[in-house]
């Protein structure tokens, strides 16, 4: 927008009454998630034309900007069904729309391949009496009646976090039994996570412009031409809880797992068959048909694309990130990342920043 707007930002729990200042403020718009009836009717009084952001309930009667949730929880199947997985659970908030409408859509794509998902209805904990040793209790029950391996698509990045939170608890291996797959693409959760959660993500900065849009169509006096304006998500930012092919073999499940928290402490093909019962025969044969290539690769390909992470999101210097992938020396690593990638880790790091 490049309108001359002078702008007020209130941030206010959902659930809270109307601000006392509302009734007789003198502004020209708002832009709000309109969340109670009290809301609803506080601005209706006002005149003033209002942007309705809400995606919890059924709509208010205002014009409404909100996420295609229906296309999140497509995508979500879609990514999971890419990776091979046929059994497939969702966990999320049966009192919430927009979760309702992400099971739908995650429902109806698996569907169209005859795939069915078990749900687990999960809780908001401040608005519920329980508490999160509760939640994580009956979180738990449901991941251990799974079948394995699963795909598993979390209604959010929080959601998201408590599965794997519970996945780690019970001792299942992420992502080679269960994957799991959140929506928001909140960058400091999903990295915080272990492991890192991929995520689908939503367009906040389009569905923001998009109100901005709408709300000075409404103040110049017009119409617009569609009161309720959907926006598709942008993709799945592909992350370690779902970077792997469905695998139904626990043995080189077990392999892969070792391989993936190990791989940046510079171990070798020998330190994986210490930790699993196969000869390295059938470890080189079963790795090189569920991955495609050697348990040798699998490691540089973990290590290399940690390297690429520390690269774009970190200004260490490209030595510390030899040690901390589990290089000895940087100028392997630099051979590495140039066969896998293409490019060197500076020219790599130059390209990112650019974007």
């Amino acid at each position: 927008m490049h309108d001359d707007w002078s702008l007020y930002l209130e941030q206010r729990d959902l659930t809270a009454s109307p601000p006392t200042w509302l009734s007789d403020w003198r502004g020209d718009g708002i832009i709000s998630r309109v969340t109670t009836p009290g809301l609803v009717e506080t601005v209706a009084k006002t005149g003033v034309p209002v942007v309705d952001l809400t995606d919890r309930f059924c709509r208010s009667g205002l014009p409404l900007v909100r996420t295609d949730d229906e296309l999140v929880g497509r995508m979500a199947a879609e990514h999971l069904i890419e990776r091979g997985f046929k059994r497939f659970g969702f966990v999320g908030f049966p009192h919430e729309a927009w979760s309702a409408r992400r099971l739908s859509g995650f429902q109806s794509y698996l569907a169209e391949y005859g795939h069915t998902c078990n749900i687990h209805n999960s809780v908001w904990l401040d608005q519920h009496q329980s508490t999160w040793d509760t939640e994580r209790d009956r979180l738990a029950d449901w991941v251990r009646n799974l079948d394995m391996p699963c795909g598993i698509m979390a209604c959010n990045d929080v959601c998201g976090h408590n599965v794997l939170a519970v996945c780690n608890q019970e001792g299942l291996a992420v992502p080679e039994e269960t994957a799991v797959v959140g929506v928001d693409n909140d960058e400091l959760l999903c990295r915080a996570c272990d492991p890192a959660l991929s995520s689908v993500m939503v367009n906040a900065e389009g569905a923001g412009y998009r109100a901005a849009e709408l709300l000075a169509t409404l103040m110049d006096g017009n119409t617009p031409k569609d009161s309720e304006q959907i926006i598709a998500p942008l993709g799945v930012s592909v992350r370690q809880s779902t970077d792997v092919v469905a695998i139904e073999d626990p043995t080189i499940a077990t392999a892969l797992q070792y391989i993936r928290q190990n791989a940046c402490r510079g171990i070798s093909v020998d330190d994986v068959l210490k930790n699993a019962s196969l000869s390295r025969s059938s470890l080189e044969r079963k790795v090189r048909k569920h991955l495609g290539r050697t348990p040798q690769e699998e490691i540089r390909h973990v290590q290399v694309k940690r390297a690429k992470e520390l690269l774009t999101t970190t200004d260490l210097s490209a030595e510390k990130i030899a040690s901390l992938c589990g290089f000895e020396h940087s100028e392997y690593m630099y051979v590495v990342f140039k066969r896998h990638v293409g490019m060197t880790p500076g020219e790599f790091r130059t390209r990112s920043l650019q974007g």
